[in-house]
């Protein structure tokens, strides 16, 4: 068939990039029908600015035309009409999408959708490839995305740990520079804007800058601090000085005016340089219970002193005439709403929820009651897991700011380790999108790992399509996915995978409760059970000529990783810590030699750290 794609001369990238995947896909679909078929591309502006995205699809057997109030939502349009024409986008990996044969007939489509929130995305997190960077870029519209976050000013950390292998001693790092994160990072960007994705940028790593770093990771500074810059520093315990060694954790002294300019004035350089950038995130340090304590610090609260750091830079914004629009985070401290201060020009900012500490057993709730908010303590606060406790911070935040807001969520950011079978964590992360309307909240941007797909990205695929559209049912998900990733068998996996879920608990896992608990021992020994006995389904979808699909293999290679981390937390749960650190250490052993072959598929660093970090998995044997 001729497939014939039109759009106006002076269209936007992202409607050109739209004509030419649509003419591939469809090509590929058509390819035994004749005759022409003509799709015309444009864009029709909304007249009120900051609206969802919203596109209209018109489409016989000869002709057609798709509409979008931006040239993304021309691109969202387009993959949203393959989709419902059959294609099914599964995982940001190559050759893991169905495009099946069709006949002309089947174009009929007349319709127009508004996604149902205006933030919809993911923020980089773990270790990654250029790669997997790239792919997941592409990926992010497929599934109804619209927005990605750099952390940092360059993600050089995220690449850096996947380039120098760290946590697998198996394999040799390999050269990697900050020039190379630069043009890795300048890459990624072009290609999000070739698409009309929304850029946000840095979070991370201003204060460590602001006293002279250059504050691109986590990592300790050997660097000692300057005595000029030292005066700008928390004052912890009667000392001024590097938070445990880390910039991108130390606090500033914000009673010290110069600590704000050097703050302020750095954001205003920055934005002037990087007008790319739709959303510049503004975070202090990235701890909690470190915040300064000198006399005059402690005459205010720590988001009394943020909301007047935010008027600041705003008026040095605005004095450069940039628009650049603002994301002010409510976390750890600064979750407790400000006493006095208030932002001076709110349709400037952007409140980003973020409740680290929340439990991922079970979806938000609306509730007209709350929790009163607990009395900040200076260094002395402890983090909220209960759902409701949260909910009361951002109420409290509420009451003062009525502007665009959205919930910066972490399911795939490490409790999913703790599910073993990403069903139940899907149909939480379903639970939370729908509440958040009802919450006052315009989206979601999930912090997490690219490489979160083992045993699949299901829980992924289900955050996109359930932002776009809230009514999305998430069983009806759950089997258009798995359909598509499993074949006719498909329903013995997802019942595997459902009991495997309901057995695991991310809250354990996640360091929540305590390490002994006999209950949890006896689930990870029916885990290991009900995985041995699924070892003969996954053996009929293997053949001479390999797995039916690339689904199955990577099942089996999840079998395989799920009986080994099982028998650890089962003896952990047991307080054998001996019989445990064997079993670790052969869990260690299984992902860091199958990394090769699954590194699209499981994040090997980000695994170890965060099972290391907050299970409780006893030190590695030598």
């Amino acid at each position: 068939m001729n497939i014939k794609l039109t759009c106006p001369p002076d269209a936007p990238a992202p409607v050109a990039f739209a004509a030419d995947q649509l003419s591939a896909y469809l090509g590929r679909m058509l390819a035994g029908e004749e005759g022409e078929l003509a799709i015309r591309l444009e864009v029709r502006p909304d007249p009120e600015p900051r609206r969802p995205d919203w596109f209209a699809v018109e489409l016989n057997e000869t002709e057609g035309s798709i509409a979008g109030n931006s040239g993304r939502a021309v691109l969202l349009g387009a993959y949203d009409c393959l989709r419902r024409l059959g294609c099914r986008f599964l995982a940001p990996i190559k050759g893991c999408e169905v495009v099946p044969p069709i006949t002309r007939r089947a174009l009929k489509l007349r319709y127009e959708h508004r996604a149902s929130f205006y933030h919809r995305g993911v923020c980089i997190e773990g270790a990654d490839s250029r790669e997997n960077v790239l792919d997941f870029i592409d990926w992010l519209p497929k599934v109804g995305c619209n927005s990605f976050f750099l952390q940092f000013k360059t993600p050089w950390i995220f690449y850096a740990r996947w380039r120098q292998h760290q946590r697998n001693p198996l394999r040799e790092a390999e050269p990697f520079t900050p020039d190379d994160a630069l043009a890795w990072m300048e890459e990624a960007e072009g290609e999000l804007k070739r698409r009309g994705l929304l850029l946000h940028k840095v979070g991370h790593g201003w204060t460590g800058a602001a006293l002279g770093y250059e504050s691109v990771s986590w990592d300790v500074d050997p660097a000692p601090l300057g005595p000029d810059k030292r005066p700008l520093a928390a004052q912890v315990d009667g000392v001024r000085g590097l938070w445990k060694g880390v910039p991108a954790n130390t606090n500033l002294c914000f009673h010290n005016g110069d600590a704000v300019d050097a703050f302020a004035a750095q954001v205003a350089r920055y934005a002037q340089a990087n007008p790319e950038a739709d959303y510049l995130h503004i975070w202090l340090a990235d701890e909690y219970n470190n915040v300064c304590e000198c006399d005059g610090c402690r005459e205010t609260t720590p988001s009394d002193q943020y909301v007047e750091l935010l008027n600041e830079i705003d008026g040095r914004l605005t004095g450069l005439g940039l628009d650049t629009r603002i994301v002010f985070l409510l976390y750890q401290e600064l979750l407790w709403p400000p006493v006095k201060a208030r932002l001076a020009n709110p349709d400037r900012f952007v409140l980003m929820f973020a409740p680290i500490s929340r439990t991922f057993e079970r979806s938000y709730t609306v509730e007209r009651e709350l929790p009163p908010i607990p009395a900040y303590a200076r260094n002395r606060i402890t983090l909220p897991t209960d759902l409701a406790e949260n909910l009361a911070f951002l109420r409290g935040w509420q009451a003062q700011f009525h502007g665009d807001s959205f919930v910066y969520d972490y399911p795939l950011g490490r409790a999913h380790y703790g599910d073993f079978g990403y069903v139940k964590l899907a149909r939480v992360i379903s639970g939370d999108v729908k509440q958040l309307k009802g919450l006052g909240l315009d989206g979601y941007i999930s912090c997490q790992e690219l490489r979160s797909g083992l045993p699949n990205f299901f829980p992924n695929y289900v955050l996109g399509r359930t932002l776009m559209d809230a009514d999305a049912d998430v069983n009806q998900l759950l089997g258009e996915y798995f359909a598509a990733a499993y074949g006719a068998d498909w329903p013995a996996v997802a019942d595997y995978l459902s009991q495997l879920s309901g057995l695991s608990s991310t809250d354990y896992v996640n360091g929540k409760g305590g390490r002994r608990d006999e209950g949890m021992a006896a689930r990870m020994e029916e885990i290991r059970e009900l995985c041995l006995s699924f070892t003969p389904t996954l053996d009929a979808h293997r053949g001479a000529g390999g797995w039916a699909t690339p689904f199955w293999e990577a099942l089996n290679c999840h079998r395989d990783y799920v009986l080994k981390l099982a028998r650890a937390l089962r003896h952990l749960a047991r307080r054998e810590d001996g019989r445990a650190a064997e079993d670790w250490d052969a869990f260690r052993r299984f992902i860091c030699e199958q990394e090769p072959d699954f590194q699209p598929w499981l994040d090997v660093y980000r695994v170890l750290e965060v099972l290391e970090k907050y299970t409780g998995l006893p030190p590695r044997q030598s």
